[in-house]
């Protein structure tokens, strides 16, 4: 997991061939005009933009999650979102279903770890690390790009 502000996004060009192409993406478009529920695919499944609306949600209510494929890249626009962090190796249960068409694992309990993630921040998860994103009191609008592991 890393967590930074916009300002250092570029630093990670290297952790993925993908990055830099997602990353140029970012720099160059103002995220906050783009509609809600939008998908950007920037190189086929590959490497996806995807602008959401999060609804209030509580530690409790977040669910700890896992990609295989992908890496999430997470950006709040409209307010501070709090995310859960726990190693992918200390989820439990460590059987939990996988669902490949949507590349997720949904895991039970709390995340040892949480992030106050404001705007003109960052959080990149890669397939190791367990998240619990979407943690606000009001819902944030926020992009998520997926870039292919």
């Amino acid at each position: 997991m890393v967590v930074d502000t916009l300002d250092n996004l570029e630093k990670y060009t290297s952790l993925n061939p993908l990055f830099a192409q997602a990353i140029e993406y970012l720099k160059s478009t103002d995220l906050n005009t783009i509609e809600t529920g939008t998908k950007v695919q920037l190189k086929g499944k590959d490497l996806v933009v995807n602008f959401a609306q999060t609804n209030p949600k509580t530690k409790e209510q977040a669910k700890l999650e896992t990609h295989r494929d992908f890496i999430d890249i997470q950006i709040p626009l409209s307010g501070t979102e709090v995310m859960g962090y726990t190693p992918a190796k200390d989820c439990v249960p460590a059987n939990a279903e996988y669902n490949a068409e949507k590349d997720i694992t949904f895991f039970e309990g709390l995340a040892e770890d949480y992030i106050a993630v404001k705007p003109g921040m960052f959080a990149i998860f890669f397939p190791q690390d367990g998240h619990a994103p979407g943690i606000s009191e009001t819902g944030v609008k926020k992009v998520i790009v997926k870039v292919l592991a």
